[in-house]
């Protein structure tokens, strides 16, 4: 029988019970695209990526040395009955560029090392050069970086004006700004004093010499310390041979800044006094990290630096000739008789132009080799693995994506599913996660996954062929893949001003010009790297915040501090539109904190509410329990065994360590004693297990509290626990949090907001409710402004202004903007055959 089902072209999984799946059995084909479909939260994830990769890698991992295993990252053991007839397989998820810069699009594609080898074995090298191996042309190897850059391709100067921007203010009143704060910055100071040093005086009026010893000696001196003594006080102290209160080190400001760059542990403090110093590009290699032996050997004119900053699409163009034989530089080779040199090019610009127009067919041909990867989005990440994928021709392997049309406008999504159906022809099994109806509709099979989210889902209310999901009336995703065209009936608003933009440049936007409408919803929409989010996430925010005289908070990625390549707005001003706008709000997909102790509760500041309550009780005021005893993160109410984590890690050496619940609070993480406390029954505890939903019945008697989680439910978090950590969340479930606690202090309206794809990991019926709300905040009195490529979202907008008309040095401007009726009349937009199709147009 085990013989026969793996041989009858299905995965057999039975009692899958992972999350919050509900003792599921089904059976999926294999060599067929599947796409696992439901609302977020539904279970879709649990059952593809946590059960059924899940169980094939672990199968995979059995096969492997112990040792070599804990190389890998290991998911955790699924918790299902049995598994049969799971091929090898093979996860593209969703995830943020690598933490470094010098990982970029030619590394995670290995079209770099393609690059590298074409160069030392085939590149013109200039007369009497010895040939270079392939690592010499690598900035990150010691061969070929730049030896004064050391392959970043910017120096670091610590200069008088970055460590002391404010030269009127005394050594007293911090105008040494790159010293440390609080006690390190007044023991320095202290010590300045008992040198003789004036701290009271304007720094500018301090003599230069003194200046330069205090912010670049090499020396560090050790001389007694007195707080809080002037320079008498402390002469007349050691002449009376006063003991000090300890001995003071003295350390340049200089110093400071390298010495705590180069071995601090904090991230913060790393940010903290990189700001103090100045980059600028290298003298010795004019920004191209390499040495000059490897930048002076040429292909096709280029230097390796050089072609690696042409667009994929015009790279393309470079290589073809090559491929096919008839480019000069093939010839100049024979001609030379270096037919080994004509065969090496022919051969690795044969495969050059295979790879890259897998990348053309993905949309991605506006990226640039040297392109990092923090500065990719997740979609487009993704999709240069995918690319990866479709060239290795792998056979009989499941590949198992997640939501691979996110961040893709619809135009790009048929590029997508082309790739798709190439894996596919190629023996290959594609299980889907996805929202996108396009690609549901393209599916050979669908699993959907429900009826609603959280507890309310984990069962699969139908496995089969497209069509028959037609019957299902539980299903939420049925309704909108039948749905015919829906008419659009509804009225325009009128803007009540414009904020105007002049002369935009940021990455592919030259000298823009560009209006905003006040008091309406707009979308801004284009193919993939068109400018949307340069211009709206970028350049709008970056210009509106000068004006209101806000700091943008400073980007939190990891990663090292001096390789960020963030872009800037080089040009621009806003000329009309501001007295419309009194504040700005940014609701992004960014993690709404990086540890387990930051919640949904703590985050959306119902958790504050919810302490005061208890410590309203009873037993809370006989003990004298206040609102900080309910509290996992401080001392006194926690659980001191595990500091109110709730879990601690058990190391397994050669397996995926594991978390297990604490064996003292038994995973509620706070301590017996405060457990003790009850409100309408139920512990602190047992409370942050609560579901929105749940609560929002447990306290529907407590209006501040029931404000709070309505809000939550109405952007479609009702499934999300009150003390789910932030770890566990999506990027979309961040933004839609954000978006709740925003939409809790609705004010006098008058505020700017912005939001990029907020329609991200979203079911469509997430979407209508996210529409919902994105039109109170507009009916509230303000503007909403996002960057979208959902069509139901742009559908229901009052203003559209479509960027395009392709991408990279093709998009930066805007092709057509109006209300959505006049986009779909216009031929050159790549957006109006979609929008018409949904405006059942």
């Amino acid at each position: 029988m085990q013989q026969q089902n793996k041989q009858d072209g299905f995965v057999h999984v039975r009692g899958a019970r992972e999350h919050n799946l509900k003792n599921v059995s089904l059976s999926i084909p294999r060599d067929a695209l599947v796409v696992f479909t439901g609302v977020s939260g539904s279970g879709k994830s649990s059952l593809a990526f946590g059960t059924l990769y899940a169980e094939a890698q672990r199968r995979y991992l059995e096969s492997v040395s112990p040792y070599a295993r804990r190389l890998f990252h290991q998911m955790p053991i699924p918790v299902v009955d049995s598994i049969e007839g799971l091929p090898p397989a093979v996860a593209l998820q969703q995830q943020r560029g690598g933490a470094s810069t010098r990982s970029s699009v030619g590394s995670v594609t290995t079209l770099s090392n393609l690059m590298r080898m074409l160069y030392s074995r085939a590149g013109d090298y200039p007369k009497g050069q010895g040939i270079i191996y392939a690592e010499g042309f690598s900035p990150n190897t010691p061969e070929g970086a730049c030896p004064q850059c050391h392959g970043l391709g910017r120096i670091y100067e610590v200069t008088e004006k970055s460590m002391v921007p404010n030269d009127k203010l005394t050594i007293r009143e911090r105008g040494i700004a790159a010293w440390p704060l609080a006690w390190g910055g007044q023991n320095l100071r202290d010590i300045l004093t008992t040198m003789g040093y004036d701290v009271d005086i304007p720094w500018r009026d301090l003599p230069k010499k003194d200046r330069d010893w205090i912010l670049f000696t090499e020396e560090q001196p050790q001389v007694p310390v007195y707080p809080g003594f002037d320079k008498e006080q402390v002469k007349r102290a050691i002449r009376q041979k006063m003991p000090p209160d300890y001995m003071g080190t003295f350390t340049s400001a200089r110093r400071y800044v390298l010495h705590t760059f180069a071995n601090t542990q904090s991230a913060l403090m790393k940010r903290r006094v990189a700001q103090y110093m100045i980059p600028s590009e290298c003298p010795t290699c004019g920004g191209k990290r390499l040495r000059q032996e490897a930048l002076s050997v040429k292909f096709s004119g280029l230097d390796i630096t050089e072609i690696s900053r042409q667009p994929l699409k015009q790279l393309h163009a470079i290589f073809l000739p090559y491929a096919n034989g008839t480019a000069a530089g093939i010839r100049k080779h024979e001609a030379e008789h270096h037919e080994e040199k004509a065969m090496v090019a022919q051969r690795i610009a044969e495969d050059m132009v295979g790879r890259l127009q897998v990348l053309l067919d993905l949309g991605l041909g506006y990226l640039t080799l040297e392109r990092s990867t923090p500065t990719l989005s997740p979609g487009e990440l993704q999709r240069l693995r995918l690319a990866t994928q479709v060239r290795s021709k792998l056979y009989g392997v499941v590949y198992v994506l997640d939501e691979p049309s996110a961040g893709l406008h619809p135009a790009d999504t048929e590029a997508l599913l082309r790739a798709l159906d190439g894996l596919k022809a190629g023996g290959n099994s594609l299980f889907v996660v996805e929202h996108e109806l396009d690609v549901i509709r393209h599916a050979d099979w669908i699993v959907d996954v429900g009826p609603a989210a959280g507890e309310r889902g984990g069962e699969v209310l139908y496995s089969g062929p497209p069509d028959g999901l037609q019957n299902i009336t539980a299903s939420h995703t049925r309704k909108y893949l039948f749905a015919d065209g829906d008419t659009w009936e509804r009225k325009l608003r009128v803007p009540k001003g414009w904020l105007q933009l002049k002369g935009i440049c940021r990455n592919n936007i030259e000298g823009l010009d560009a209006a905003f409408p006040l008091g309406v919803l707009t979308s801004v929409t284009g193919v993939s790297g068109s400018g949307k989010s340069s211009l709206v996430s970028g350049a709008l925010v970056e210009l509106v915040a000068d004006c209101l005289g806000h700091e943008l908070p400073a980007e939190e990625e990891e990663g090292d501090v001096l390789d960020a390549s963030e872009a800037k707005t080089l040009g621009g001003k806003i000329t009309a539109g501001m007295e419309g706008i009194k504040r700005l709000v940014r609701v992004d997909q960014k993690p709404i904190g990086r540890t387990p102790r930051s919640n949904l509760a703590t985050y959306t500041g119902l958790f504050d509410t919810v302490r005061k309550l208890f410590a309203g009780t009873k037993m809370a005021k006989a003990r004298k329990y206040d609102a900080g005893r309910f509290s996992f993160n401080v001392g006194k109410g926690r659980c001191e065994n595990c500091e109110g984590e709730g879990f601690v890690m058990v190391e397994l050496l050669f397996l995926p360590s594991v978390y297990a619940p604490c064996p003292v609070c038994g995973g509620t993480r706070f301590n017996a004693k405060t457990l003790e406390v009850t409100y309408k029954d139920k512990n602190i505890a047992q409370v942050l297990g609560l579901t929105v939903d749940e609560a929002a019945d447990f306290f529907s008697e407590d209006p501040a509290v029931s404000r709070a989680l309505y809000v939550l439910q109405e952007v479609g978090l009702g499934y999300l626990r009150l003390g789910q950590p932030a770890t566990e969340l999506s990027g979309g479930e961040a933004q839609r949090i954000k978006l709740a606690t925003e939409l809790q202090r609705l004010g006098k309206g008058n505020t700017l907001y912005i939001l990029d794809e907020p329609t991200t990991g979203l079911h469509p019926s997430d979407v209508a409710k996210l529409i919902v709300q994105l039109n109170r905040l507009v009916d509230a009195g303000n503007t909403v402004i996002v960057v979208e490529h959902d069509m139901d979202v742009v559908a229901a907008s009052d203003w559209v202004m479509d960027m395009g008309p392709g991408a990279g040095s093709e998009g930066g401007t805007i092709v057509v903007q109006g209300p959505p009726e006049k986009i779909i009349q216009n031929k050159k937009s790549k957006t109006a055959k979609y929008l018409a199709s949904r405006l059942g147009k």
